[in-house]
């Protein structure tokens, strides 16, 4: 491990000992992530004593799937489902390409991040197959998006009300609830009067899932922290690739001396 890794794994350490943290997180959806990289995040992960969730493509991203199982997550989520037809195809996914055994050991959830998937959550919540999902994750950002509300308004009422119905609805069936989508200072009343209605099990910034239960204390010094992690992280990957980009410029200038310029 570099330099910058080792400071990684102290960071999460931190997380993990301060404010509860139990997963890391990484996406092949919106953040792209490439396998290289989640190798690097699993492996930074494990020296912590964290787990890793990752993000698919969508409900029906079975090499993603795949991948996931060959890294080792400890859950998989699905990002826009926004129809019960499209939650349907999700679990059977799952329960054909994961063995019984395995889906013991990963919890399984669906992001609900736009109004039409709000307004068909509970066609969905009433499916043959729905106990394969443990996680129902509220993605605030793309909720806004959804009903032309601009980001910087992501803490009003109106998706105060989304979150409360979704969440209520998602208890009600036993599950687990999570919220992510603008997790910073200006969120914090918001968490605590969903966590005050005992609504609210786990909130993530980009890369740390946070549990409500053990880190409401602190909450602002651990955004922050989280934070810093994914900044390590993004300088990481930047210094990573910036190596890659130029381990071929002497390769490339003695090519070109070889090759007879064209006369203007």
């Amino acid at each position: 491990m570099n330099d910058l890794e080792n400071k990684m794994v102290e960071s999460l350490i931190n997380l993990r000992d301060k404010h509860g943290v139990i997963e890391v997180k990484a996406e092949f959806e919106a953040e792209a992530s490439r396998m290289n990289e989640l190798m690097r995040l699993k492996e930074v992960a494990d020296k912590a004593g964290l787990g890793l969730v990752l993000k698919v493509g969508g409900a029906e991203a079975i090499t993603d799937m795949f991948e996931a199982q060959h890294i080792g997550v400890t859950g998989l989520i699905a990002p826009m489902i926004e129809s019960a037809y499209a939650m349907k195809k999700y679990l059977e996914a799952i329960g054909k390409y994961f063995p019984q055994d395995l889906r013991k050991t990963i919890h399984f959830g669906v992001n609900i991040e736009t109004y039409q998937a709000y307004k068909n959550l509970e066609e969905m919540l009433n499916l043959q197959k729905i106990h394969f999902i443990d996680t129902i994750t509220l993605g605030r950002v793309d909720m806004c998006g959804s009903l032309n509300i601009s980001r910087m308004d992501i803490n009003c009422d109106q998706i105060f009300d989304i979150a409360l119905d979704i969440f209520t609805k998602a208890k009600k069936k036993g599950m687990r609830t999570t919220m992510g989508g603008g997790i910073a200072k200006e969120a914090i009343p918001f968490i605590k009067k969903l966590a005050s209605k005992k609504l609210l099990d786990r909130y993530e910034t980009r890369k740390i899932v946070f549990p409500v239960a053990k880190s409401l204390t602190n909450i602002k010094e651990g955004i922050i922290a989280a934070n810093s992690f994914e900044l390590l992280w993004l300088e990481n990957k930047k210094n990573y690739y910036s190596l890659i980009s130029t381990e071929d410029d002497l390769r490339i200038v003695m090519l070109n001396s070889r090759i007879p310029q064209k006369q203007a």
